[in-house]
């Protein structure tokens, strides 16, 4: 697929085909069931025919997205762990041995680890694609996490990574995240795109004590102070208080729309990044299914603003895709429903009386 040279507002992304989903909806209701019996499974299978204009959807290549950055807003002691960590991650996920590899082998994903901006030189290996932005952002309490055109940058690789995995057949695309201070980020984006109070979308991300989490409170609330990041232009938040692996994301979830693909948020990074898309295109909302809902009280918040029901409530807090390898058994679920369930009349089954 061709995505454009530049990322901008005017990207054109098309409605879901209602007139499809009118027709799964008439199959559904043929099915050897009562009608809706199969509650929010029908729903979803019904969403998935109108985002991919096909009656019979298979998700047969699922793919997870992971991107990975550092936060230059760890300096002011707002994690439990060390930035060192985002690194150490990485290279856990290139062995398999994460929590994302387990349960994307569990579902049949693949898992594809992108370098957006480590704070370190990562060693190469042929299953790490390198789009480093730079060796992570600002810290965003004394000024901008990054310009324009890094935001710009990472939303375009974004794009460009989705792009080049629905042209090797992916049919459903999962988003997944690391980076140690991504959830001060997160919550900085929640509290302005969703206008609520810090402390009503900041959790304790990593693990965090009270003494840290108030300080991660004020930290946000200052961030919030210095930069004044405009509520109007969401591409101006995720450059003063993102990440760039938020950044990346938001092109993943707009190109991935734009091809017509469901993309499975995970939890609230992925969130975060839902809110910066849909403020840049509304249309990339009806592509979204919401994987389930973390612990972290910003996802709620987030969530509820975005209208998203998630499929799960596991009070999962570790990112990386993980709820989203989850989510993608039980739409590939809600698929399997549609195109092999068989109809009263194909079943020789009797109708409901009355």
């Amino acid at each position: 697929m061709v995505m454009p040279e530049r990322l901008e507002l005017d990207i054109q992304i098309d409605d879901v085909d209602d007139g499809l989903m009118r027709q799964a909806q008439a199959r559904l209701d043929q099915l050897t069931k009562p009608l809706g019996s199969l509650g929010r499974l029908e729903v979803v299978a019904k969403q998935i025919v109108g985002m991919t204009r096909t009656l019979r959807p298979r998700l047969a290549d699922k793919v997870i997205i992971t991107m990975a950055a550092d936060h230059g807003v760890v300096a002011e002691g707002v994690s439990a762990y060390p930035q060192a960590v985002t690194e150490q991650m990485v290279y856990n996920f290139l062995r398999g041995g994460a929590g994302i590899n387990v349960l994307a082998r569990h579902v049949g994903a693949r898992v594809v680890v992108i370098d957006m901006g480590v704070a370190a030189d990562l060693a190469p290996h042929p299953h790490l694609v390198q789009r480093k932005i730079r060796r992570g952002t600002a810290n965003m309490a004394t000024g901008p996490a990054m310009t324009h055109e890094d935001a710009r940058a990472a939303m375009r690789a974004g794009m460009e990574l989705v792009g080049r995995e629905i042209d090797r057949g992916a049919d459903i695309i999962g988003t997944g995240d690391m980076g140690i201070g991504n959830t001060t980020a997160s919550s900085a984006i929640a509290a302005v795109l969703t206008a609520s109070p810090v402390s009503r979308v900041t959790g304790r991300g990593t693990g965090i004590d009270d003494t840290t989490y108030a300080k991660k409170v004020a930290v946000i609330q200052r961030a919030l102070d210095v930069n004044r990041p405009d509520p109007a232009d969401p591409l101006d938040v995720v450059a003063k208080i993102g990440g760039f692996e938020i950044a990346g994301l938001v092109g993943v979830m707009v190109g991935g729309a734009q091809a017509h693909r469901p993309v499975v948020i995970d939890g609230f990074i992925s969130g975060a990044a839902a809110l910066v898309a849909v403020a840049l295109q509304p249309q990339v909302r009806a592509y979204l299914i919401a994987a389930h809902r973390s612990q972290e009280p910003g996802h709620r918040v987030t969530l509820d603003f975005l209208k998203l029901q998630p499929l799960l409530d596991l009070d999962l807090r570790l990112g990386e895709g993980t709820g989203a390898a989850l989510a993608m058994s039980i739409i590939d679920a809600a698929c399997k429903i549609l195109t092999e369930m068989a109809t009263f009349e194909e079943a020789g089954v009797a109708r409901q009386v009355g």
